[in-house]
């Protein structure tokens, strides 16, 4: 099947024709970002929950990186309809002045904030390793280990311990208190 790359503006047009938009980034990329037009299906889950669409379907995400590896798997989970990726994703989209819903009370994605912690573990790691003792370099080694292994095993500890910090807990309402 060949799925074809289209321009933002492409898209857009198409989505007053009946074409349906459908971003594959995971819930927590998507509550700080996304297309107010699109539906959300996350590519882990993807075949889970299929988008439900017979006519044209436009698959995103970030950087469009993610659909274009993923096409065939995507185009998968809509048999008869016709694949699109949008090129760029929602950064080509926002860049072309198209409307973008943003909640920037929303905590940064947990994948961003994974790298955040392991750049600064790794660079005070260093750090403290060539200027106070070398036993600190034992700190990079472990981060990069543990990177190494959630690459393998698609499992990110710093990801779930991260998860449980207090700015990515949802916060509780009277309602839910």
């Amino acid at each position: 099947m060949t799925i074809k790359h289209i321009a933002p503006a492409e898209a857009f047009a198409m989505l007053s024709h009946g074409a349906i938009l459908v971003d594959i980034r995971e819930m927590d990329e998507w509550r700080r970002e996304h297309v107010p037009l699109a539906s959300h299906h996350a590519l882990s889950a993807i075949e889970r929950d299929p988008p439900k669409a017979s006519g044209a379907v436009i698959f995103h995400c970030r950087s469009g990186n993610r659909t274009s590896v993923n096409a065939q798997r995507l185009a998968a989970t809509v048999p008869g309809a016709k694949v699109y990726v949008l090129d760029g994703g929602i950064e080509a989209w926002r860049d072309a002045g198209l409307p973008i819903v943003r909640d920037v009370k929303q905590p940064i994605e947990i994948m961003r904030q994974v790298q955040i912690v392991a750049g600064t573990l790794v660079a005070v790691g260093t750090a403290l390793g060539v200027l106070i003792h070398p036993g600190f370099l034992a700190v990079p080694g472990f981060v990069g280990a543990g990177l190494a292994f959630a690459g393998v095993t698609g499992t990110c500890a710093m990801a779930r311990i991260l998860s449980l910090a207090p700015w990515n807990r949802p916060a509780l309402t009277s309602a839910s208190a």
